[in-house]
């Protein structure tokens, strides 16, 4: 492809730029999905390694890991938000403005890492004795956190990276990338955990240390990919910060913080109320929550593929191919998530007791279960308008929906659940509202067609643009 508008082949007469075959959106979202699902499998061999050191230092690294997962998600931004601006750019057949956004993005993750490093350095033992009530865990989980956080600037790197790759639809670096600086973390925890190979048993200390190399090496990969592509690519600033693209990725930035802050307080309020019904209720809901939290993995895949899809369609100006994406991409969306429900409907009594062998929490499981199998056909489709909206930069109407949808329908009942005693039907009654709430206004917005005119605002109304 031509890296200029001038070029005799266009991206928008390059049909296959944007073009959303099935074998395009399943390429991109397979990769989306392996990128999304390595972080949670390495933590679950992470847990159990250090689990073997004793109770102290699970429950330690749980919280340490708490604390870095609430920063990073509020900070998904620069992966999602990269990837919506790089994909309209790359549409244009301007791959040089492409990569400038991924390098713009990188000094934003370099900034806000460093800011980060130095705020929990400093703050650890106070946040961690508000998590925990101070005592051995806390103590144990500040000596994990402080080594940990290093690795926060290189997460963000990799965050950035992601973002402007999917962007360019560059689906094969981005799994290696992560493969190799996951795969190196894998191979040294246990080593530094307990003194295999004959290295030093470092205990918890050793898990944080090899959660910072691992990130690292991901990150540098990333770091270095698109400072070739710059090299390659040239634009006017080279390398410098230019904070003009700055300003706006902060901008787009700014409202997808603002809509993920929505979903921790709504899920904390939901965790907090479920409590109030008892042990058994608490563990079902969120067992259930952890089937619905890796069930959204899946979905956020295809919502990735619309895009990257959506944002180089609009980039081109072919608003027609725009919407092949996204009637595609909610088909193939849809068609999953009811293959799921069927799936999970059918082993309504088999799969709880994978997780427990607990009577009481088997008969409170099924309360939400039913709740959770009928709201997967409804996700299946917000998560894919999702992606549509965010692939045309359109992040204040999603931060406005959310909010919304929280304020009217999530909170209101998870709150009415515990005063008027509705237990867990109450609680997943408002889960289903605030989905369906969402399904109405994403549907509304596309129908609108607002979203194929929003994309790429002059840098005099970003500021606007966000409000």
């Amino acid at each position: 492809m031509s890296a200029t508008p001038n070029a005799s082949s266009t991206a928008a007469d390059d049909r296959d730029s944007y073009d959303p075959t099935s074998r395009r959106i399943l390429r991109l979202s397979l990769s989306a999905l392996v990128v999304l699902v390595a972080e949670p499998l390495y933590l679950m061999l992470d847990l159990a390694v250090v689990g073997r050191l004793g109770g102290l230092d699970l429950a330690a690294l749980g919280v340490g890991v708490l604390v870095l997962s609430v920063v990073s998600t509020q900070l998904t931004f620069l992966s999602y938000g990269t990837t919506a601006r790089s994909a309209q750019k790359f549409g244009k057949g301007d791959r040089a403005g492409a990569v400038a956004e991924g390098v713009q993005a990188s000094w934003i993750a370099l900034g806000v890492g460093a800011v980060i490093v130095a705020i929990v350095g400093v703050c650890a033992p106070w946040i961690l004795s508000a998590l925990t009530g101070g005592g051995e865990v806390a103590s144990e989980a500040t000596t994990w956190l402080r080594i940990a956080v290093w690795g926060v600037p290189l997460i963000l790197l990799s965050m950035a990276g992601n973002g402007w790759m999917r962007g360019v639809q560059d689906t094969r670096r981005p799994i290696i990338y992560v493969v190799i600086g996951l795969g190196v973390s894998a191979v040294l925890c246990p080593v530094l955990v307990h003194g295999l190979l004959g290295a030093p048993a470092l205990g918890l200390e050793g898990s944080a240390i090899s959660n910072v190399v691992g990130q690292s090496i991901a990150g540098v990969l990333f770091a270095v990919r698109v400072w070739r592509e710059n090299v390659q690519h040239p634009t006017a600033g080279g390398s410098r910060p230019q904070w003009s693209i700055i300003r706006m990725q902060l901008v787009l930035g700014r409202d997808l913080i603002v809509r993920s802050l929505s979903f921790q307080i709504c899920f904390l309020s939901a965790a907090a109320v479920a409590s109030r019904f008892g042990v058994a209720a608490v563990a079902s809901h969120q067992l259930v929550l952890q089937l619905w939290n890796f069930v959204a993995l899946l979905l956020d895949s295809f919502a990735i593929a619309a895009q990257a899809l959506v944002g180089a369609a609009l980039g081109a100006g072919a608003i027609p191919a725009a919407w092949r994406v996204t009637r595609r991409v909610t088909v193939w969306s849809l068609g999953v998530s009811i293959g799921l429900a069927a799936i999970f409907a059918a082993g309504s009594v088999v799969i709880p007791e994978i997780f427990t062998g607990d009577a009481e929490v088997l008969r409170a499981v099924g309360t939400p279960w039913w709740f959770f199998v009928a709201m997967l056909p409804i996700a299946g489709v917000v998560f894919a308008l999702d992606g549509v909206l965010l692939g045309s930069a359109d992040a204040a109407f999603l931060r406005n929906a959310t909010l919304v949808s929280a304020l009217v329908g999530f909170l209101p009942m998870i709150w009415c659940s515990l005063l008027f005693d509705w237990g867990l039907a109450g609680i997943w009654s408002g889960l289903i509202l605030f989905m369906v709430l969402r399904l109405l206004t994403v549907v509304w917005r596309i129908r609108s067609e607002k979203w194929t005119t929003i994309a790429n605002p002059a840098p005099d109304d970003a500021g606007v643009q966000g409000l």
